[in-house]
């Protein structure tokens, strides 16, 4: 199909109307910005990240990172060091700087809105008890969301039972806010959200290939048991993809 007769068949569907492209986002109508990432409970355990270090990477050429990424679902359940976990979180949704109105990161966001929090399941990683972490992309920190023994099981549980994921050290999970993204964008959001995560998840891939560890991105999963699990509301922040990552 021609460029051309995709936009006509878009248009023709009612989404691209009028109607929709005159709606007024919240930045337009002078409605103050939501904040740049979720806060956190004041109360919950904070742990300070190493600082991302170079001296992690075993593979350091890009090329040989770009040629030998491929989706790994076999993983030797030897654990991620506190510092490689800290370096995939960097190289995911990392924080170069800091102005007015945006942020800069790691990656590219449709209009520096970057509405992805990332939790990390963490089953084998050095210094961290089993359990739930939310990332402070701000200030390169992990919150304690919960302390769960068998959370590798209960990740393969809501993907459908898949056993490769046993031997993961660690489940990355990104979930929107989407009003992040709906304050400038209105109904468009949700296209741009999208590309988003899809940055973000390529990311991992080739940071995960440079430290000598594999992923394999899901989206398959049960969305009200995984929204449950990490302590999501389902509404005003929910998953929308998740990649284990593991020794290779």
């Amino acid at each position: 199909m021609e460029p051309l007769d995709q936009r006509r068949l878009f248009m023709k569907s009612g989404f691209y109307t009028k109607e929709f492209r005159a709606a007024k986002s919240d930045q337009v109508k002078g409605l103050l910005q939501p904040p740049f990432e979720k806060p956190a409970d004041p109360s919950a355990l904070q742990i300070d990240l190493p600082k991302p270090d170079p001296k992690v990477i075993v593979k350091p050429e890009l090329f040989a990172c770009m040629t030998d990424r491929r989706s790994r679902r076999k993983f030797t359940g030897k654990p991620l060091s506190l510092e490689e976990l800290s370096f995939l979180l960097w190289a995911t949704q990392g924080v170069r700087e800091v102005i007015p109105g945006r942020t800069y990161r790691t990656v590219p966001s449709a209009g520096s809105r970057h509405p992805y929090e990332t939790y990390i399941a963490a089953a084998k990683v050095t210094g961290l008890e089993p359990g739930i972490y939310h990332y402070l992309a701000l200030s390169h920190k992990l919150v304690q969301v919960s302390v769960q023994d068998d959370v590798a099981a209960r990740m393969a549980d809501i993907s459908g039972g898949v056993k490769w994921m046993l031997d993961a050290a660690a489940v990355f999970v990104w979930a929107a806010t989407a009003y992040r993204s709906e304050w400038r964008y209105h109904r468009e959001a949700a296209r741009v959200m999208l590309i988003d995560v899809g940055h973000i998840c390529q990311n991992l891939y080739l940071a995960a290939e440079a430290i000598g560890c594999g992923t394999c991105a899901i989206g398959a999963y049960k969305q009200v048991e995984a929204d449950r699990l990490f302590g999501l509301d389902g509404c005003e922040e929910y998953v929308v993809y998740y990649a284990p990552v593991g020794r290779v």
